[in-house]
């Protein structure tokens, strides 16, 4: 687990809290480093990890990868779905299987998936929609 990017804050306001999952190191840096001035983002190299980190902190976005060793993304996030149903949650997959995406959008409440390889400036609107979607349904 990383600690949270330093980001650019000027006005001091909470940043929105994500969690990136992924076992592939350069991939989850690429994604902390597109999202930090934005948000204030946690990683986690695998699902087992992500299950320890989100007992210690709430966030309102969780990204994850489909496969990774030990545990696959959608069987944690629809962990996620059922322990923490207001978190917005977002799979990255390399499968294109519609089948497999149907399953995976309805069994955890996906709020969105993304095909490998994600482009740096959809998966920030994606997480931005996502936290915006996370403060209209969630009152504080």
């Amino acid at each position: 687990m990383t600690a949270p990017s330093p980001a650019t804050n000027p006005s001091k306001t909470p940043l929105s809290a994500v969690l990136l999952v992924d076992d592939e190191k350069p991939l989850l840096a690429l994604y902390a480093e597109a999202l930090g001035s934005q948000f204030e983002v946690v990683t986690a190299g695998s699902a087992r990890e992500a299950g320890f980190v989100l007992h210690k902190k709430k966030f309102k976005v969780v990204v994850s990868d489909h496969l990774m060793p030990g545990g696959n993304g959608l069987s944690f996030l629809i962990g996620v779905r059922e322990e923490y149903p207001e978190m917005q949650r977002v799979l990255v997959t390399g499968y294109m299987k519609p089948e497999m995406l149907l399953r995976s959008v309805n069994e955890a409440a996906l709020y969105r998936y993304l095909l490998k390889p994600v482009s740096l400036p959809e998966l920030v609107k994606t997480v931005q929609e996502a936290v915006k979607l996370y403060d209209q349904t969630v009152v504080s």
